[in-house]
């Protein structure tokens, strides 16, 4: 399978400035999802208003490129926003609670830091998909755990859900997750900070990942 690009958005955003970056991202190639993730590197979220917001104006872009929108952390605003789905944390709402209340319809992501045993029970309890990581150092947050691409490799040889990369991945760095057989690079500053702006990115992104 051919690894898709899973844009996370920057931490901070002001709308009016972000939104044409964000369009410019979604429509220079293939995005598979985009996670709208306005927290802090301390887990401090922004406030519910903020939040809808940005569902509001940029949700409609993602769906006009066909990328899939999900909230961080709260099934209970993706649900307000009718976004595409939610991904948790495993400090976040319990995925059985998150399932309840968006439905079977909704894309459930859960992080699984780099444990085997967090990411089977994800996965056997229906997960849509499992995201591994910090692979390399990053700014966008303070990572609890630090993985190796071996752990894609053995996910891909023992369960059916795809998986996530994430954690400081850049153009430069993210071959051995590709290889390794990531389902998704989850990609923030190497996306929004990239020297020759997001779209350029994306573009990057997809030729190394063969899109």
């Amino acid at each position: 399978m051919t690894p898709r690009l899973y844009l996370i958005s920057p931490a901070d955003i002001e709308l009016d400035s972000f939104t044409p970056i964000f369009e410019e991202a979604v429509s220079a190639g293939d995005v598979a999802c985009f996670q709208l993730r306005l927290k802090d590197k301390h887990d401090v979220a922004a406030p519910d208003a903020d939040i809808l917001a940005a569902c509001t104006r940029l949700l409609p872009i993602a769906h006009a490129h066909g990328v899939a929108f999900l909230v961080n952390d709260r099934p209970d605003l993706a649900k307000l926003a009718g976004a595409d789905g939610v991904h948790i944390g495993q400090s976040d709402t319990p995925y059985a609670d998150a399932r309840s209340l968006l439905g079977d319809e909704a894309i459930i992501g859960v992080t699984c830091h780099d444990s085997r045993h967090l990411a089977m029970v994800a996965g056997e309890a229906g997960a849509d998909y499992v995201a591994f990581g910090a692979f390399y150092p990053t700014r966008t947050k303070s990572p609890k755990s630090s993985a190796d691409p071996g752990l894609l490799r053995w996910w891909q040889e023992t369960m059916e859900p795809p998986c996530v990369a994430i954690g400081g991945i850049t153009v430069e760095n993210a071959r051995p997750l590709v290889d390794a057989g990531a389902d998704f690079l989850a990609v923030s500053g190497g996306v929004w900070g990239y020297a020759d702006g997001p779209g350029k990115a994306v573009a990057a992104f997809n030729a190394l990942c063969g899109a």
